[in-house]
């Protein structure tokens, strides 16, 4: 079972899990449902390493805002990591086992849904920030860009909604690649999700690839276990492709250039 998590201070994911939970039973301080449970918890949800302490489930679904300097309005989901140092939650140097499936059918029902939101980008983001530490799959779910959008609750019960389809759904399985290249909203890897054969590990955009080091590289290979294949953004490799290139060479992972 799967246990979704909103940070109380959240405007955003505590909007979307304040609709959920009106479905489901409390019980101390977690929300009880058939599917996933719900918890609302006090500290944010980007250092929320210590879950597993008080919680114990087969995954972790973070309901979250999400903020861009562009101000560009977008509905995203992501898996989580830090390629360097962690200046937003989690460890330097480690990153999270994603959650490839459910990341895969939320984004295609969000697409198949956005007509309901003509003024948002529907596009997944790198993977990037905190929690790192968890042993299960993880992913975040977000709402932006800005207050206006998050505190908006018609906005945020319509995602709320699309979350929960896809919680009580079960979950095709398709293969699994890891991704290289590109910006940090890789469209090419967005497309590939929603339209494509794969469902997405970790997501290591151009400019986080100068940290990329054969530790690096095995670390991130463990945690994306089930993952067959290499997607390169073959445009978006930088000054790093031949370092990507000799690394996947050592590993029997097929190598696919978008």
């Amino acid at each position: 079972m799967e246990l979704l998590v909103a940070y109380e201070q959240d405007p955003a994911g505590y909007n979307m899990a304040k609709f959920i939970s009106s479905d489901m039973s409390r019980d101390g301080d977690v929300f009880r449902g058939k599917n996933f449970d719900l918890a609302i918890i006090p500290s944010p949800a980007i250092s929320a390493d210590w879950l597993e302490q008080k919680y114990h489930y087969d995954g972790f679904v973070f309901l979250s805002k999400h903020a861009a300097q562009s101000g560009e309005l977008a509905l995203t989901c992501h898996s989580t990591g830090n390629f360097s140092t962690a200046q937003f939650g989690g460890n330097e140097k480690q990153v999270a086992i994603p959650h490839p499936h459910l990341q895969k059918s939320y984004m295609k029902k969000l697409s198949k849904n956005k007509d309901s939101f003509p003024n948002f980008q529907i596009i997944i983001e790198a993977t990037h920030h905190g929690p790192t530490a968890l042993s299960k799959p993880t992913i975040f779910i977000e709402i932006g860009t800005t207050d206006k959008q998050w505190t908006d609750e018609t906005l945020c019960n319509s995602i709320a909604k699309l979350v929960v389809q896809t919680m009580n759904e079960p979950l095709n399985r398709s293969p699994v690649a890891i991704c290289f290249g590109g910006t940090h909203y890789p469209e090419k890897f967005s497309h590939e999700l929603i339209d494509g054969v794969h469902a997405l590990g970790t997501v290591m955009p151009k400019h986080a690839l100068e940290f990329l080091d054969e530790k690096l590289f095995l670390h991130i290979l463990s945690q994306n276990e089930k993952a067959k294949t290499a997607l390169l953004d073959w445009g978006g490799l930088g000054p790093h492709k031949q370092k990507v290139l000799d690394l996947l060479s050592t590993t029997d992972l097929q190598i696919i250039k978008l």
